[in-house]
């Protein structure tokens, strides 16, 4: 047995139950079986014993009271993985789906990804299984404000910074950081995705679906293709998926679907982004409402979708852009997908694919962009935003959209580059795991077994 598997089926006898947190173990340590093979000193140093085991795991107790009186209890959580580049980084999700198995899961895959960003951060992760739908902002200012009077203990500007995730947007960062300034009497860079009056970032909210199109820009470039004039398939509608549809539209491509957990819509003249905008970021309503607006759109209930398949991954499209949430791209997807003509994927949800849905993309050699790479540009500007924190100054957006492109370009280039290294040019999922995991491990040997 390689030393890879040992330690997977040591991981799944000691961690049970965790299918999120096992599968995208195994997706990294599987693909790192060639740099291991060539460099013994990382079985030497045990560095995949201690890689997959948290620094540090916090569970606790988030008591809050609704608009009704009632007292409502929800789990807490904040999963400190690794410190050996920085200090921790990584977002916080407030969703029913939360328990400690997906928060390792984050926490695991933030690593790579901030060590591929280049910038000296950590990696973690957190949040609760609170959901914020439906909820008043009173509401979800208590909760938040909760959550705050623990996590503040174990949280600081140069220990770990959260960040938003599902559920967490500008909103409950505010409501999160009051709390940790009362709480602390400091006014500390220790959240990102801060309102732009009080220390957060121009282009921090556009950054993870800008960054996900930059990526596909510079795979296709490789083989001599490009987005414009392309039609394109994008799941989800938050953050991500506005924003990728945003840009996608900036370089001239047709993006023509989106999605939400109760739906999908497909508009075959290219998705209205204002409207989107408006019926998600302020109006906060199902995309059925989109439908109402626009007669050229169609709207297809999940539970019309054909079994084992998300509908959104039906239309044909040159390129796809998987923005919701993991696991959301079946190996039946991908198959219809590359049926139906799709010469790119690039992630912009973390491990929105599954393990067999990848294997068939790496088979195929289209052009596949992992999470941990394509979407690193969220955590890559949340980084800037501490620099600009750290320095107190602001940078316009066009200067933090430029290091963003540069940081995407060279993420790839460094992914492809150690692909070839290894003999496997098309395998960036390999590329980008062994780039992620040896600037960590070699980090982790210098430090001493801490």
């Amino acid at each position: 047995m390689s030393y890879s598997a040992q330690v997977i089926a040591s991981l799944k006898e000691k961690n049970p139950s965790q299918n999120e947190f096992h599968q995208a173990v195994q997706e990294v340590l599987t693909s790192l079986q060639p740099l291991l093979d060539k460099e013994k000193k990382y079985e030497k140093y045990a560095i995949l014993e201690r890689l997959v085991v948290p620094e540090r795991q916090i569970i606790f107790r988030v008591p809050w009271v609704d608009d009704n009186g009632k007292i409502c209890v929800n789990y807490g959580y904040r999963i400190q993985f690794n410190t050996a580049i920085g200090p921790y980084k990584g977002g916080l999700r407030f969703h029913p789906s939360v328990n400690v198995g997906v928060i390792k899961f984050l926490g695991f895959e933030q690593v790579f990804k901030n060590s591929l960003t280049t910038l000296a951060m950590g990696g973690g992760k957190g949040g609760s299984d609170f959901d914020p739908k439906g909820k008043s902002d009173n509401e979800i200012m208590r909760f938040c404000q909760s959550f705050m009077n623990e996590l503040y203990r174990h949280i600081g500007a140069h220990t770990d910074v959260p960040a938003g995730d599902i559920g967490v947007g500008g909103r409950e960062i505010g409501y999160l950081f009051g709390q940790y300034k009362k709480l602390t009497n400091r006014f500390d860079g220790v959240l990102t995705g801060k309102g732009l009056n009080w220390g957060g970032s121009l282009a921090r909210t556009e950054a993870t679906g800008y960054g996900c199109v930059y990526f596909a820009q510079e795979m296709l470039k490789e083989r001599g293709e490009s987005l414009e004039g392309k039609v394109c398939a994008v799941s989800g509608a938050g953050n991500v998926a506005i924003y990728t549809i945003e840009k996608l539209y900036q370089v001239g491509a047709i993006p023509v679907t989106a999605s939400d957990s109760k739906g999908m819509i497909y508009d075959k003249e290219g998705i209205d982004l204002a409207l989107l905008k408006e019926i998600k970021e302020v109006r906060r309503e199902s995309l059925e409402s989109y439908v109402k607006a626009k007669k050229s759109a169609q709207y297809t209930a999940v539970s019309a979708y054909d079994k084992d398949c998300n509908g959104v991954w039906s239309v044909p499209c040159f390129a796809a852009f998987p923005s919701a949430t993991q696991n959301e791209l079946s190996a039946k997807d991908a198959q219809i997908l590359l049926k139906n003509g799709c010469k790119c994927v690039s992630e912009g949800a973390n491990m929105p694919s599954t393990n067999e849905a990848i294997d068939i993309f790496l088979q195929a050699k289209i052009c596949y962009g992992p999470g941990k790479a394509a979407n690193a540009g969220g955590v890559a500007v949340s980084g800037l935003e501490m620099a600009q924190n750290a320095s107190m100054n602001p940078w316009s957006f066009e200067v933090v959209d430029s290091r963003l492109h540069e940081i995407m370009t060279n993420i790839y280039q460094n992914a492809a580059q150690t692909a070839k290294e290894f003999g496997d040019p098309t395998n960036l999922v390999m590329g980008a795991n062994i780039a992620g995991f040896r600037k960590v491990a070699d980090s982790m040997i210098d430090q001493g077994v801490v």
